[in-house]
């Protein structure tokens, strides 16, 4: 098995993936559960992950993105989207779930219920909303890494209307907004990119040491 910095080395950005190629189910489930995992502030996962797999809606999803064949050829198409409504009830049902998981007293989690809520309620709803796009990119991050080690290729996606996949999708009844998303697939043979270097600033220029 490649080691993560094999890995890393070995994934670009795929511009063009070959629709004949799909993922086997245990792939997929893989790497949604690699995502499903990823560390989010407090633990409160104020995001959700769309898998996309009805061809129609991707196509309007590609006209959305200006045209990028990567959201209909790949095998599967992901996006990432942030709670916009993250108030009392989020918390709420967190704890309910904490409590559940560790087998503990809800009661014995009210200062943590406090503590999350209080942060929440200090902020405005559009402030609450950005912090919950930034877990979404931790996310995506740990989506990619994934998907490397396993050798399947990834495209890490903003050039997109969010507005146009969030309608799209009905993310804005289910309390959410698209932020950004991923393809996911194996690169075709003839995609220009598989044989450029990979472009990285050294390690003096981009690691400050203090």
């Amino acid at each position: 098995m490649k080691n993560v910095i094999e890995a890393l080395n070995w994934r670009y950005a795929t511009k063009k993936y070959d629709p004949a190629k799909k993922l086997s189910a245990e792939q997929i489930e893989t790497l949604l559960e690699a995502a499903r995992l990823a560390p989010t502030s407090f633990g409160l996962q104020p995001i959700r992950l769309v898998n996309v797999t009805d061809p129609a809606i991707r196509a309007k999803l590609r006209t959305a993105a200006h045209g990028q064949s990567a959201v209909t050829d790949a095998s599967h198409f992901v996006v990432f989207a942030a709670t916009t409504d993250l108030g009392p009830k989020q918390v709420e049902e967190f704890t309910a779930l904490v409590a559940a998981t560790r087998n503990v007293p809800i009661e014995s989690l009210a200062d943590y219920n406090k503590m999350i809520g209080g942060t929440l309620a200090s902020r405005t709803a559009e402030q609450n909303t950005d912090w919950a796009a930034k877990q979404a990119y931790i996310a995506l991050g740990i989506l990619l890494l994934a998907a490397a080690e396993n050798e399947i290729d990834a495209t890490p996606m903003e050039g997109f209307d969010a507005k146009q996949f969030t309608e799209i999708l009905g993310l804005a009844k289910l309390g959410l907004t698209a932020v950004v998303a991923a393809a996911i697939g194996f690169r075709a043979e003839d995609d220009s990119y598989i044989k450029l270097t990979k472009v990285r600033f050294p390690k003096e220029k981009f690691i400050i040491g203090v």
